[in-house]
């Protein structure tokens, strides 16, 4: 089978089209053939730095995490899926786990689950990754119907997911942006959209929530911005970050009794842990989107399966709205 594989990591050249073996069915597993996959960060990150994380692939490798497609082979022991099911997940592409960057991809059935039957394949490739970290940081942050909720980066992949499934939950939804375009994609989404270069942080604390806070905060820009979300929740609140590798002064979260809640979703991929939890997200995620209430943006640019270095430098580029998506 055709495959995009790197044989060393580094800048987005490395990637190069080569037949590969079709893996062998095996237990408790699924064959899917992949009809579309999807950039995160992380892909960008294991290509560029493969070498420093614990978590990368042995070379030669094949990457890429999310996916939908048809399933054409069925192991013993798998009971839920058929061949010819449309799926989608979030299943390979690091430490021993075979990417979606080739005509086929082995993966656990229970990272897996049934394709939301309205949309097309290259918008459920779109959600896995960031509808399983949103919806994982939302509920470990107990979010509940009627609070007030800040979604920083709402036009970003994890950000957008995050402020819509917010308002399934039914809570009263704000969002951080920069400039029109992401505030105006934030606000088609059912969202407060704030520009954070012209209004601060006391700024709008004490615009929409009369200076108390706001009880759940979504950081899905993490780093340095976590010290913005601590000044932006209320006391006793909630934050929730993808991004929490750094040091930092947790001053102001002691004073105000906050809990913070880091999500890293591939720990059942790394670890083996709960793996069937994934499996179940994605079944709630796709009766929410088969409700109408949950929309996978995907940016216009389209890529093939050649053009994979293209998307990386793409998504990398910052200029994506929503997510970058690539047919196999």
């Amino acid at each position: 089978m055709k495959a995009m594989i790197v044989r060393a990591y580094g800048n987005s050249d490395v990637f190069e089209q080569a037949e590969i073996s079709k893996p062998d069915i095996k237990s408790g597993h699924v064959l899917i053939k992949v009809a579309a996959t999807s950039v995160n960060t992380v892909d960008t990150m294991i290509r560029q730095m493969g070498q420093n994380l614990p978590f990368a692939p042995a070379l030669p490798a094949v990457l890429g995490m999310d996916f939908a497609g048809t399933v054409a082979e069925i192991g013993e022991g798998v009971n839920n899926f058929n061949i010819g099911d449309e799926v989608y997940g979030c299943a390979g592409g690091l430490a021993d786990l075979p990417g979606t960057l080739a005509e086929f991809m082995l993966a656990d059935s229970k990272l897996i689950a049934h394709k939301p039957k309205t949309i097309t394949m290259r918008e459920a490739a779109a959600l896995p990754l960031v509808g399983i970290t949103a919806y994982e940081g939302l509920v470990r942050a107990d979010i509940t119907e009627e609070q007030k909720v800040l979604v920083h980066g709402g036009s970003g992949g994890v950000g957008h997911v995050a402020l819509q499934l917010a308002n399934y939950f039914g809570a009263e939804v704000y969002s951080t942006g920069g400039g029109d375009t992401q505030l105006d994609l934030i606000e088609s989404l059912g969202a407060k959209g704030i520009n954070y270069r012209s209004e601060s942080v006391a700024d709008y604390v004490k615009k929409y929530t009369n200076g108390e806070g706001f009880d759940v905060v979504f950081d899905s820009v993490g780093g340095e911005n976590i010290v913005n979300s601590f000044a932006a929740a209320a006391l006793n609140g909630h934050v929730a970050t993808t991004v929490s590798m750094l040091d930092i002064d947790l001053t102001t979260a002691h004073f105000k009794g906050l809990s913070l809640h880091v999500v890293f979703m591939l720990i059942p991929m790394l670890h083996r842990y709960k793996r069937q939890q994934h499996g179940d997200v994605l079944t709630t995620l796709a009766n929410i989107v088969d409700a109408g209430k949950l929309k996978p943006v995907v940016d216009t640019n389209r890529f093939e399966f050649h053009e994979i270095g293209k998307a990386h430098d793409y998504l990398n580029s910052g200029k994506a709205i929503g997510k970058v998506v690539v047919s196999i």
